[in-house]
């Protein structure tokens, strides 16, 4: 499992519990809820079940404000139009829909509380595509009313970088901080269900060496659900992308680190295999044979004149990890990233720790004793 894993520092491994900024507590845990996973009543899906049910005494009316449209086939900018438009029911339909879902999701929250890697957490970052919309950010907010309405003192604020971004941004947070020192980029992969998005982060190291300022300056795109390709084919692919990265990374004069950070989905073993969680890629990632980090190694021999290092990590540990900067002020905190399911991670700040073993207070100017 996730939590039995225990790592030193270092470029080392795969899946890692201890980060050079933070110890990653745990990670894609799974709680069973009735017949199915708990995850599952704080998803994507989970939003649109609860728009079509609120739809169905519409539909029988003919008052569907929504018309025949599925609601997968509904974009979520057209969701955040109607909250603002001029059809009442539209926007009330879609508020109701934001209310039912935000109880659930405080719900789903009140239970991972109850697992003891989590219980004593502070803040939670919410990710994922779902919190790119004025929907996404309504439901958040009305969640983290709700969670403190019932006693429970947990601060619930969204991701700061795009969910698009945030999982390439988190790959800075796999790599030794020593990296930074003579190079100004890595390479990040962040593979979904359904998209492969490989980027050229910049470190902004010179800006802020706490990793603050770090963006990504080019990505490429795939769906590979629109290809169907093989567990190979993907492969190939991705490596085709990382050599075009690297090509226009060197023509516009960046030091690229000969470091690939991946985000993946599924419980990622030390070895780079992947233990669960990667049904949705294509073909059987979760093959023992088959080993992601090590065929790109193979693929991508060196960047620049050095050999090139990979170290992949889940996703939703990945894109938590862009929040580093920002959770400075907190000892524990998680990430919760509402996609296709609800990925999740919680981690503990290594550098707080070391200041107040340092000097005997933390940075709010408690003793270790308080």
């Amino acid at each position: 499992m996730a939590e039995d894993i225990t790592t030193p520092i270092g470029i080392g491994v795969h899946g890692a519990r201890r980060l050079p900024s933070v110890d990653v507590d745990t990670f894609n845990i799974e709680i069973k809820d009735g017949d199915g996973f708990l995850g599952d009543r704080a998803s994507k899906r989970a939003f649109q079940e609860i728009i079509d049910e609120l739809r169905k005494p519409l539909k029988k009316s003919g008052d569907d404000p929504l018309g025949k449209k599925r609601v997968k086939d509904i974009r979520k900018s057209t969701f955040d139009e109607l909250l603002v438009g001029d059809d009442v029911a539209a926007a009330a339909l879609v508020h109701g829909a934001i209310e039912e879902f935000a109880r659930e999701f405080a719900y789903v929250i009140q239970r991972f509380f109850k697992n003891k890697a989590w219980e004593d957490t502070e803040c939670i970052v919410v990710g994922g595509g779902f919190r790119q919309s004025r929907v996404g950010e309504l439901a958040i907010a009305r969640t983290g009313l709700i969670l403190k309405a019932e006693g429970l003192k947990v601060d619930l604020v969204p991701i700061q970088y795009h969910p698009d971004e945030a999982g390439l941004i988190g790959c800075l947070h796999l790599a030794p901080s020593w990296i930074f020192e003579g190079y100004d980029s890595i390479l990040a992969v962040d593979i979904g269900g359904s998209n492969i998005r490989c980027g050229v982060v910049e470190t902004g190291w010179k800006k802020s060496k706490d990793l603050s300022r770090a963006s990504v300056w080019q990505v490429d795109l795939w769906k590979h659900t629109d290809d169907e390709p093989t567990r190979e084919g993907a492969v190939k692919r991705l490596i085709k992308m990382l050599q075009d990265l690297i090509g226009a990374a060197e023509k516009e004069g960046f030091r690229l680190a000969p470091f690939i950070g991946i985000s993946c989905p599924g419980v990622i073993n030390e070895d780079g295999t992947i233990e669960k969680g990667a049904q949705n890629l294509p073909g059987n990632w979760e093959s023992s044979k088959f080993n992601l980090p090590a065929l790109l190694a193979e693929g991508i021999p060196t960047i620049g004149d050095h050999d090139t290092a990979v170290l992949m990590h889940n996703d939703g540990v990945a894109q938590g990890l862009s929040e580093v900067p920002f959770m400075q002020d907190f000892d524990h905190w998680g990430v919760l990233t509402i996609g296709t399911g609800l990925g999740n991670a919680r981690f503990t700040n290594r550098k707080r720790e070391a200041r107040k073993e340092k000097n005997g207070k933390d940075p709010k100017g408690r003793t270790a004793k308080e």
